[in-house]
């Protein structure tokens, strides 16, 4: 237990350190995020905590400190596989199908095939896959991914504990620890985001380590569970699918239809966000562990279920302005596809009527005319009129007395 504490401590403090000495090297490489169009933030806090988790637990490992157990060492190098690929896309804009079908992969070396089958394994992949994308998905805003990842590193750790897996917990553990520590710069205003890098790290870690949590187990209760840890990052991806969907917009393109814009529409703050989707979390999070060790029963997963649902739809009816959206944002896009669309629509009407004989008259364009200004007259300068008291007065001469010029003299 002691081990533990030191490790995490050990994580949280260089995960704060590496975020705030990676940031003056993302900002000059333009590795970049905008957050509201007014303010770049780096994406060098993903960097911070794949780094700092990595360190701490192979250094526990390796000295004996903090050891992982076996098979652990080969999901920290799958996830450390997604980190480099969520780099990748942040650097040079990786298309979505190369990202998924990587993590798959990734995903597919260290699924458990013993305890779960070949046909479950293979779920569990993708499973995982799609987890990992989704909490890509939750890092649009300050705090949430992090904060999320959190709360949900905690509960899959005790559902370790749970099952005596003290060397998945010791990892999930540190892995908390990183993200704390990150938090401290991600916080609102964020002077660091997590970006693909820590975001599909963290993602992976937390679904490949819960499907080994439940490797063995009732598959139908087990899938409830894995739910329930992940409510808040699958009702982000529902949301996100909902709405691009109904208005018939790709559903990989970027734009401001996640649960943080939503909520943002309907008047909370950056902080009061954040907080929001983390007590979510924690809701979902602490069902998922009490029907995991039994306290409680299965039946406990639907209202979760149903609370997503509810939060899904009552989002997806929100079509409010984004508060700070500026010129770019989708509603001025939306404006110009539909301005460009009426001039397109007058141009074919004009178009049909000269096709079928229809001439307009048209009058011809007056000539303007030019009027002549008036020369101004010039006139000569007047003299100066000098007033006769002035003119007396300076014909006059001085006259001084005898006596006293000669009392001056």
């Amino acid at each position: 237990m002691l081990y533990g504490i030191v490790a995490a401590t050990t994580a949280l403090l260089l995960a704060a350190v590496l975020a705030a000495l990676l940031r003056a090297p993302a900002l000059r490489l333009g590795l970049l995020d905008r957050r509201q169009r007014q303010r770049r933030v780096p994406l060098s806090g993903g960097v911070a905590v794949v780094l700092a988790t990595c360190l701490v637990a192979a250094a526990g490992d390796r000295t004996g400190f903090a050891p992982l157990g076996e098979g652990m060492g080969a999901l920290l190098a799958a996830g450390a596989g997604a980190a480099a690929l969520g780099l990748v896309a942040d650097a040079w804009r990786l298309k979505t199908r190369f990202l998924l079908v990587g993590t798959a992969v990734a995903a597919a070396c260290v699924v458990p095939y013993g305890d779960t089958g070949v046909p479950a394994g293979v779920a569990a992949a993708g499973w995982i896959a799609c987890v990992t994308l989704a909490f890509r998905a939750l890092d649009h805003a300050d705090g949430v991914a992090g904060t999320v990842g959190v709360v949900t590193a905690f509960g899959v750790a005790a559902c370790a504990a749970a099952e005596v897996m003290d060397g998945l917990a010791v990892l999930l553990s540190v892995l908390a620890a990183a993200l704390t520590g990150f938090l401290m710069h991600n916080w609102p205003p964020a002077r660091v985001a997590l970006g693909g890098c820590g975001a599909m790290f963290t993602g992976f870690l937390l679904a490949a380590a819960a499907v080994t949590t439940r490797a063995g187990q009732d598959a139908v209760t087990g899938a409830g569970v894995l739910f329930a840890l992940t409510a808040v990052a699958v009702a982000d991806a529902a949301l996100v699918v909902l709405t691009r969907r109904t208005a018939g917009r790709p559903l990989l393109r970027r734009g401001p239809d996640h649960l943080a814009h939503r909520l943002r529409r309907l008047g909370l703050t950056p902080v009061g966000v954040t907080v929001g989707v983390g007590t979510a979390a924690f809701a979902g999070v602490l069902t998922g562990t009490l029907v995991h060790t039994g306290l409680l029963g299965a039946g406990a997963v639907l209202w979760v279920a149903g609370g997503v649902t509810a939060v899904v739809l009552v989002l997806w009816r929100v079509r409010a302005r984004v508060p700070g959206q500026g010129r770019g944002g989708s509603d001025a896009r939306a404006s110009r596809e539909a301005r460009a669309g009426r001039e397109a629509r007058a141009g074919r009407e004009a178009r049909t009527g000269r096709a079928a004989g229809v001439h307009r008259e048209v009058s011809p364009r007056p000539r303007p005319r030019f009027r002549r200004q008036p020369v101004a007259l010039v006139r000569p300068p007047r003299e100066p009129v000098e007033s006769p008291l002035r003119a007396s007065r300076r014909t006059e001469s001085p006259q001084v007395s005898g006596s006293l010029r000669v009392r001056n003299g």
